[in-house]
């Protein structure tokens, strides 16, 4: 397997949006990816790509052992004409990484340390001793599409005189108008085998978060703490004028620079953002060194809306905006926003598939979480969905609907009350402005889906008005937009119950023919692996039909979801030797599952250890091809299965994606009213991807 050396041709290049990308596919598929730089950071100096890689993908490596040298080691070997050993001294720091890795990325520098004339061939040389295929990045940012592929040539011709090989190329930064250009012109100039790939402009990868200005200035955060760290500066402003001046020139997303015992501006600027009739506010920047008053301190500890962060910086206002001016953007740790574009901006326009082909890397025969999450969002783009998400004016939810717009992941629609939304959207600084969003009580559907609930539930006594009246609920309105084929599938429970989620469901969507029970599922992520529980959210108290049911739907959706299902119907006892009721369902209910799938791999009643450990599935089941393999666990009732997978949750550090909704003609599912925003992002996937299989299976019918 090669290792990957991703180079820039030159500064600016924006290599780290290539090498988040390389890192969050290779993740995905392999167990144990490397990540590698040449220098380290000079003293007192953070280097934040390894920063961003090591706190996203959990490098289990200590932080010099990610580092070839330091920049100051480098540049004396070099002056002392001491090329090669330069060269041989960070290669045995590669490798010796290398040797615990299945695979390594390597960042190559960031022409702030050596000659930068220079630094391309040392890359290059660096990427050939190391055995790594390369990928050099092209700096299109300002550039037009003729200069940016002169620049790729250089490389390539530079490239090609050291014997190395490439694995792709990368302009990245071109004007959204020039890409095809830049496309046409490349692959005039280059090989048929060698592959091109021309990323556009992403303006908010461009502009630095608060955040990245308080550590640019090692400023210190008087408020703002959490969220507020995360908005984008889109420009700044220096704030000398009285108010009625200064606010004629208070922008979208803008920082504001003012002497930290401005107390009228800052004042002023903390009332504009939570205006709604002027721009948002990004943060506030004081300089000087001073603080406000102390009763502005005590107003502002007051104001629990403002999501506006204030900063001190302790130098005077010329030199601070001097400072704010030579800020660079990056992508810090944590930052989901600008990490989601980065990810949406690479996995929309370099083929992802090709690439991981080309690479050759081996797939375990473990699913490990970071390859079912990387897979799940890669399978929803592949065919966006319509996915509608009735708890509309939920932060969690709108943060998660920006990440998944980034991302591309499905088409969302928002409902609830739009200016609602809107206010909350400007408030949270979330770019969501072309996000679908409908208003229950006032959408021309209404009448549509009350006449139809209207025609399902007339039969248990419901009249017209009491049909209309329903669908004044979100539930039931969303449960109808995927009922009548306006969505494509619904995810809800942050803020509501199971029971209202799914009671829709269960009255118009209805079961699949052959299913005799709705049921559900939780992917449970476990460090090496992942595991399916089911069933934990739904049925009390299955009987023996119920839980054949239960272990065949779980088995389909295993299956679908890339799980090789190998079942295990749990019990207190192991094979034959336990008796009791309890038992005895259990092991009627694999009779009867046997009876239906004969093909499936499944076993019971089997205890958890035997089922999960090969060492005591080996000693309880010895002839079971199961035991100690099983991927798929029924538990014999809720209360046994919701406490467990809880408890593996907590306990063991598991991330629980669910519950998932089986046996639905069409996907509803619920989240957990305590979800993450990574949750949500999670089940719209899941739910996408339910879709795809549900439009599939309906086409394979019609043929």
């Amino acid at each position: 397997m090669q290792s990957i050396y991703i180079a820039g041709a030159g500064s600016g290049s924006g290599k780290s949006v290539v090498v988040l990308g390389f890192m969050e596919m290779l993740s995905a598929v392999n167990r144990k990816v490397g990540f590698f730089r040449p220098f380290a950071p000079r003293e007192q100096q953070v280097d934040t790509l390894t920063a961003l890689i090591q706190s996203r993908y959990d490098l289990p490596f200590p932080p010099e052992m990610l580092y070839g040298c330091s920049v100051e080691v480098a540049r004396q070997m070099i002056g002392s004409g001491h090329y090669e050993e330069l060269l041989k001294l960070i290669m045995n720091q590669f490798k010796t990484l290398e040797e615990r890795c299945d695979l390594v990325v390597c960042a190559g520098t960031d022409y702030n340390g050596l000659i930068p004339s220079l630094e391309f061939d040392f890359n290059a040389d660096l990427a050939i001793n190391f055995g790594c295929s390369l990928v050099v990045v092209v700096k299109g940012f300002g550039r037009t599409p003729q200069e940016a592929v002169d620049a790729l040539h250089i490389a390539h011709e530079l490239m090609r005189e050291r014997g190395g090989e490439f694995l792709g190329s990368v302009i990245n930064g071109v004007a959204a108008e020039d890409v095809d250009a830049a496309k046409n012109l490349a692959r005039d100039l280059l090989t048929t085998t060698e592959n091109v790939y021309v990323l556009p402009v992403q303006p908010a990868l461009g502009m630095p978060t608060i955040s990245e200005v308080r550590r640019a200035l090692n400023a210190t955060v008087l408020y703002g703490e959490g969220d507020a760290m995360h908005q984008v500066v889109t420009n700044f402003k220096i704030a000398a004028m009285e108010i009625p001046d200064f606010l004629n020139y208070v922008e979208d997303g803008c920082l504001i620079i003012t002497p930290g015992d401005r107390s009228d501006i800052i004042l002023a600027s903390l009332a504009a953002d939570v205006s709604s009739s002027f721009p948002r506010v990004a943060g506030l920047l004081l300089t000087g060194g001073l603080q406000p008053a102390e009763n502005v301190l005590r107003l502002i500890e007051g104001l629990r809306r403002t999501k506006v962060a204030i900063l001190q910086a302790p130098t005077d206002t010329f030199s601070t905006v001097m400072n704010v001016n030579r800020i660079e953007a990056t992508i810090l740790p944590g930052d989901d926003r600008k990490i989601a574009a980065a990810l949406g901006l690479f996995e929309g326009h370099a083929d992802v598939d090709e690439l991981r082909g080309r690479i050759a890397v081996r797939h375990s025969d473990r699913i490990t979480p970071l390859m079912f999450e990387y897979e799940l969002i890669r399978r929803a783009k592949s065919r966006r969905q319509r996915i509608v998400l009735p708890e509309g004016a939920d932060e969690r939810i709108l943060r998660a609907a920006e990440i998944v717009t980034l991302r591309q992941v499905a088409d969302l629609t928002l409902l609830g009350e739009p200016d609602r939304i809107r206010r909350r959207i400007r408030e949270l600084g979330l770019k969501l402005d072309n996000i679908h969003i409908l208003d229950p009580r006032t959408a021309p559907e209404r009448e549509r889906y009350a006449q139809c609930y209207f025609a399902l539930r007339r039969h248990k006594g419901i009249s017209e008005q009491m049909a209309h009246d329903a669908l004044e609920d979100v539930s039931y309105f969303g449960t109808l937009m995927v009922h009548l084929g306006d969505a494509d599938g619904m995810v809800s429970g942050a803020t509501h119950t199971t029971q209202h989620t799914i009671r829709p469901a269960f009255e118009t969507i209805k079961t699949k023919p052959g299913i005799k029970l709705v049921s559900s599922v939780f992917f449970m992520c476990l460090p090496d692996r992942v595991l399916v529980y089911g069933d934990c959210a739904v049925n009390p108290n299955p009987d023996a039909d119920e839980l054949a049911d239960i272990a065949i739907s779980a088995a389909a959706t295993a299956a679908a979801f890339g799980i090789e299902p190998r079942i295990a119907m749990l019990s207190y006892s192991s094979g034959s030797s336990g008796k009791g009721e309890d038992v005895e369902r259990v092991r009627e209910a694999v009779r009867l599952a046997r009876a239906r799938r004969p093909d499936l791999k499944l076993e019971g009643p089997i205890q958890y250890d035997a089922a999960v450990d090969i060492e005591v599935g080996r000693s309880k089941m010895p002839d079971s091809e199961v035991a100690g393999h099983a991927t798929v666990l029924i538990f014999p009732d809720l209360n046994t299965g919701n406490n467990t997978y809880k408890a593996v949750q907590r306990s063991a550090g598991a991330v629980a994606i669910g519950p998932v909704l089986q046996g639905l003609n069409k996907p509803v599912n619920d989240l957990s009213r305590g979800c993450t925003v990574t949750d949500i992002v999670n089940t719209v996937a899941i739910t996408a991807i339910q879709a795809q299989n549900e439009h599939d299976a309906l086409t394979e019918t019609a043929q």
